[in-house]
C-alpha cells in the first residue's frame, strides 16, 4: 500500500527538482473532484483530525503544512487523464495562455511532488489511457516534480485494467506507487458507496473503529503515510 523504499531513478527526479527551485515543502494534488480539500486531506490544515497511534504523522503533517488544504489547479469534477493536459480545461482566472491544469498548477504551487490520482472518469476511455497518463508522468519528470502513482480504487471499467496500467507505469518509470485499491479491499464494500464509484464518508478520527471502516479515513490516512515514506527517505538523503 505504501512504497517501501524509493528507486534512485525517484531520488534523482526529486533532486533535479530542487536543483530547479521545485519548494521541498510542497505537494500538489491532480485528479477529479476527489481531489478536492473537504474531501482529500484538507483537515490536515485545519487541526480536525484525530491520529490516535498514528500520532508519528504529525511530522510530515508539519512539513507539508499548507499542500493539505490548498485547492490545485489540477483538481476538478469530472478530469480524467487528458484533461489534465487540455489547455481548455484550465482556470482562466489563474492559468496563463496555452497553460493546461497541470504545467499551471506546477507554475502556481511549484511541488516538489504530485500525487496523481486519475483513472475513475477514463472507463469509456480505456484504450486512450496509457498514452495520456505517459505525457502526465513524462511532463511532471521533466519539470522536475516526483510523480506519485495512485491506484484507483474502484473497478468501473470491470476488468482492473486501469489499476493495471497504472501499477505497470509505475514500475517502468521507477515511480512511487500507492496502492490505493489493496487498502480498501478489507473495507465494508470496499469501501465506496452503492455505485461503486465515490468512497464512504466518515470524519478522519483515526481511533474510532467506526469512522475506520469508511473509505475516505482510509484513503487520508494511507495517503499520510505515503507521503510520511517518501519524506522520510528524501530527508535521510539529505
Amino acid at each position: 500500500m505504501v512504497p517501501e523504499s524509493l528507486s534512485q531513478r525517484a531520488r534523482d527526479i526529486y533532486a533535479q527538482g530542487l536543483a530547479l527551485g521545485r519548494n521541498p515543502r510542497a505537494f500538489s494534488k491532480v485528479g477529479d473532484c476527489g481531489g478536492t480539500p473537504a474531501w482529500f486531506l484538507g483537515p490536515f490544515d485545519l487541526g480536525d483530525y484525530e491520529l490516535g497511534d498514528y500520532s508519528g504523522l504529525q511530522d510530515v503533517i508539519d512539513f507539508y503544512a499548507g499542500s493539505y488544504n490548498r485547492d490545485s489547479l489540477a483538481v476538478h469534477n469530472g478530469f480524467n487523464a487528458a484533461s489534465i493536459l487540455a489547455s481548455i480545461r484550465a482556470n482562466r482566472e489563474f492559468c496563463e495562455t496555452g497553460e493546461h491544469p497541470l504545467s499551471c498548477e506546477f507554475r502556481v504551487n511549484n511541488p516538489s511532488l504530485a500525487l496523481i490520482m486519475v483513472g475513475t472518469n477514463d472507463k469509456y476511455r480505456v484504450a486512450e489511457f496509457e498514452g495520456a497518463m505517459r505525457l502526465i508522468i513524462e511532463y511532471s519528470i521533466n519539470q522536475g516534480v516526483l510523480p506519485v502513482i495512485a491506484s484507483k480504487p474502484d473497478n468501473l471499467e470491470g476488468d482492473h485494467s486501469l489499476n493495471r496500467i497504472l501499477y505497470s507505469l509505475a514500475l517502468e518509470y521507477e515511480l512511487p506507487f500507492w496502492n490505493l485499491w489493496r487498502a480498501m479491499q478489507s473495507l465494508p464494500n470496499a469501501g465506496l458507496q452503492d455505485d461503486g464509484a465515490h468512497m464512504t464518508w466518515a470524519i478522519n478520527d483515526f481511533t474510532s473503529a467506526a469512522a475506520m471502516r469508511a473509505g475516505w479515513p482510509n484513503r487520508n490516512l494511507t495517503a499520510l503515510q505515503v507521503l510520511d515514506a517518501i519524506w522520510s527517505q528524501l530527508h535521510n538523503d539529505e
